[in-house]
């Protein structure tokens, strides 16, 4: 039985508003939750300060272009196949 993990295509996205008196704070605290999370490094791909907190879209990628691709592995995998 294969994991959820491994049929990820290509990145996982977090999109949340935090709370942070200013644009740098909020990006900080940003790539703080990414390594809380145990995300490790992940990308800003969007931002939004309103003046009371951020906006936020992160990404992590799980498999960059190029990567050896787990879910091709299970295309031919029988139990895949079945739904399992």
């Amino acid at each position: 039985m294969s994991t959820a993990l491994e049929r990820v295509m290509d990145a996982i996205d977090i999109e949340t508003y935090l709370v942070c008196r200013d644009a740098n704070e909020g990006r900080m605290l940003a790539l703080k939750l990414g390594q809380e999370l145990n995300l490790g490094d992940v990308d800003i791909m969007f931002e939004e300060f309103d003046g009371y907190g951020i906006r936020l879209r992160l990404r992590k990628y799980v498999h960059k272009p190029g990567s050896r691709y787990e879910w091709l592995n299970l295309s031919s995998n029988k139990n895949y196949q079945q739904g399992e």
